[in-house]
Parts: C-alpha cells; sequence; structure tokens
C-alpha cells in the first residue's frame, strides 16, 4: 500500500509543479522553479516537523507526502540545469542570483517551516493541557 501512496502523491506533486511552472512564466530567470523549490522546502518541513507528530497521521502517510509529493514536486536536477544553462549564456549575474537565491531561500524556507511547525505543534498542546 506504501506505493500506491507514494505514487498517488508523486501524480498530485507533478501535476502541481507542472500547472506552477505554466502559471509563472519569467523569460531569462527561472522564477517558477525558484519558487517551486523554496515552497517545496517550506512543505516538506511542514511535513516532516508538523505531520509527523500528528497521533492520527500515519508514518506510511507522512514518507509518501514527503517522498512523493515534494519529491515530485520539487526539482533538483532543473535547477541544475537552468544554472548551467545561464552560465553557458554567460549570464554569470543571474546564475549566481538564481544559485545564491535558491540556496539560502531553501534553507531559511526550511527554517520557516520548522518554526511554523513548532508554534502549531506548541498550541496544540496548549490547547490539550487546558
Amino acid at each position: 500500500m506504501y506505493y500506491v501512496w507514494v505514487a498517488l502523491f508523486g501524480v498530485l506533486g507533478a501535476l502541481c509543479r507542472y500547472l506552477t511552472g505554466v502559471w509563472i512564466v519569467s523569460p531569462g530567470f527561472p522564477m517558477a522553479t525558484l519558487i517551486i523549490n523554496i515552497v517545496g522546502c517550506f512543505l516538506l518541513a511542514i511535513v516532516m516537523k508538523y505531520l509527523a507528530e500528528l497521533p492520527y497521521i500515519s508514518k506510511t502517510i507522512i514518507t509518501a507526502l514527503g517522498t512523493g509529493f515534494v519529491g515530485s514536486f520539487t526539482t533538483f536536477s532543473t535547477f541544475s540545469v537552468e544554472s548551467i544553462e545561464l552560465i553557458e549564456k554567460h549570464w554569470y549575474g543571474t546564475a549566481a542570483l538564481y544559485i545564491g537565491a535558491s540556496l539560502i531561500g531553501g534553507l531559511l524556507s526550511s527554517r520557516f517551516g520548522f518554526y511554523v511547525s513548532e508554534q502549531w505543534l506548541n498550541r496544540r498542546r496548549n490547547r490539550h493541557a487546558h
């Protein structure tokens, strides 16, 4: 059953990635991939920190969400190819901006996801304590 969940979430993640790429068009700068990867970092942090703490969500679903949905939504390979394409066009400043924004944005987004998760978990704990 685990593989079915991974496949189902994988299809949903890939579809969301495709639709986001169609929706966000920015010639000359890979904005869609940047946004997708930053949002994916945030979502994975929420899945791994917040959802993993909820007793009614199985570990199978947590792993399937992280691997299936977020894994197919985000794309390191596209980031890498787009970075090389920018460099080959001699758009060094744009490439540096893209690579730096992807790295720093991804890390900050993950950190923010952990922070939000902690806030939500603390609220749940306080609500159940009273």
